[in-house]
């Protein structure tokens, strides 16, 4: 129960007071903290600005967030702080960049902190280091490691971008992150539950690599998009062990970004079927009119795709303009709403057949419908669907970060992964596959490298309301 008493010390952390005086808000939590042992947490980003990953996940773990109604403060204490693009600044322009051992910025010829960066204000704000390289944030300053575990969330950070390769991959260095920790790891001979944001790397090989040493290394190893483990609407799931015959996926959003929260949020689900999961046989990726073409050709069922639309609440068309409801898979409406579509067709070893459809311009949102296959076949198959919306509430209030922020603390109370980091494993593999395919004009890519088996966790872990 939210006692008043409760409230009021609460919402002296809620996201409001990050703008108020530093004596007005760290009491209640520095004097928590120092009665309960809280875990060390070093985080790793590339950026952290307003609206950027790092920025909204990392202040969840700063000031606590909403969840189960009620606002949850996390026993964790972040106690380093290392940003990339201040590294890489370094690198590009000139200036002798010096931190203090107070984590207070200064340089003796320029500034490297922009003002939209928040890492000295918050590295003032509730005391944490800032440092100069990984190695530094992990052993906080010191000459052994001084954290219990670690956040790491790479992405994208212009005016100082990270590089793409011929196949329009951002070369986000998160293999070179988590190469930095382990070294660190073997040195020491001590392993910390490590979490890394999104598709492990933009290679399969490198993200491969990532999960075998992990293993050896005994590190806890959790990675992921909060898509998988947002609310849904409604809250349904494919029933554990249930046969699946095809699913139909809708997201929006960019390549090789929003199109991983997608396969994801899709793999999440699909890997509740019979037998588990047992890998990916084969990918085609197909753009523009090629989408088109193949949707009249049968390759995935219009049925799921219009059950999976009809989860959508932010249709185009003529919804935003007059209110009028639109069935958008008739009368070629799709082709004149979407400029650019995408079709990610996914051929799973056990015969599932699985298609996200990227579809900008038609809705706003990522929706799903999956064909069960029942025992009798005489039933009716839409009583064998599946359909739902992952939902996603719109900046600023993006509070299915939160979601996320529960599995992670998850992962460094218990040092166990709440659900199998194959996962992220196969994604990430079926991303780079999609996008080889892209490469090559449509072909479709057989994917032996993929067999890739596993067993999902019993209980379904998206947040139910």
């Amino acid at each position: 129960m939210l006692t008043r008493r409760r409230f009021l010390g609460n919402s002296a952390l809620t996201s409001s007071m990050l703008a108020v005086p530093e004596w007005a808000r760290s009491a209640f939590s520095q004097e928590r903290l120092a009665s309960s042992n809280p875990i060390r947490l070093a985080v790793l980003g590339s950026t952290y600005r307003l609206g950027s990953h790092l920025q909204t996940i990392t202040d969840r773990f700063l000031i606590g967030y909403p969840f189960d109604g009620d606002w949850h403060l996390p026993n964790i204490k972040i106690v380093s702080l290392y940003v990339d693009e201040h590294a890489r600044q370094l690198e590009a322009g000139p200036g002798e960049f010096v931190l203090s051992m107070t984590g207070a910025p200064r340089s003796r010829s320029a500034n490297p902190w922009p003002a939209e960066d928040l890492s000295p204000a918050r590295a003032k704000q509730f005391g944490f280091r800032l440092c100069r390289n990984i190695p530094e944030a992990l052993r906080v300053g010191g000459d052994r490691i001084a954290v219990d575990a670690v956040l790491t969330i790479v992405e994208q950070c212009p005016p100082y971008p990270y590089p793409s390769n011929d196949k329009d991959q951002v070369l986000l260095p998160r293999f070179d992150f988590f190469e930095q920790c382990t070294q660190v790891f073997e040195t020491e001979k001590h392993a910390v539950p490590y979490f890394n944001h999104k598709q492990l790397s933009f290679s399969f090989a490198e993200a491969h690599t990532m999960v075998e040493k992990a293993d050896r290394l005994k590190m806890p190893l959790l990675a992921g998009s909060s898509l998988p483990v947002t609310w849904r609407l409604p809250g349904v799931d494919v029933p554990l062990g249930a046969r699946v015959k095809e699913a139909v996926m809708v997201g929006v959003g960019t390549l090789d970004n929003n199109d991983f929260d997608a396969l994801e949020a899709m793999q999440s689900m699909l890997e509740r079927r019979k037998g588990g999961e047992t890998g990916v046989k084969a990918v085609q990726m197909l753009e523009g009119d090629d989408v088109w073409a193949a949707a009249k050709a049968g390759r995935w069922s219009k049925d799921l795709l219009s059950s999976a639309l009809s989860r959508s609440d932010t249709p185009m068309g003529l919804s935003p303009l007059d209110g009028r409801c639109q069935d958008l898979t008739q009368d070629d409406l799709l082709p004149q709403l979407v400029k650019d579509p995408a079709a990610y067709c996914i051929e799973y070893t056990d015969g599932t057949r699985a298609t996200m459809l990227m579809l900008n311009g038609a809705v706003q949102d990522f929706n799903i419908s999956i064909r069960l296959q029942g025992q009798d076949e005489a039933q009716n198959e839409d009583q064998n669907m599946v359909s739902t919306q992952f939902l996603r509430p719109l900046p600023p209030n993006e509070a299915y970060s939160a979601c996320l922020a529960s599995k992670v603390e998850s992962l460094y109370q218990t040092r166990k992964a709440p659900y199998p980091i194959q996962r992220a494993l196969l994604v990430t593999g079926m991303l780079e596959a999609c996008l080889n395919s892209r490469h090559r004009f449509g072909q479709r890519i057989e994917t032996p490298h993929l067999a890739i088996q596993y067993q999902p966790p019993a209980e379904s872990q998206y947040i139910q309301i």
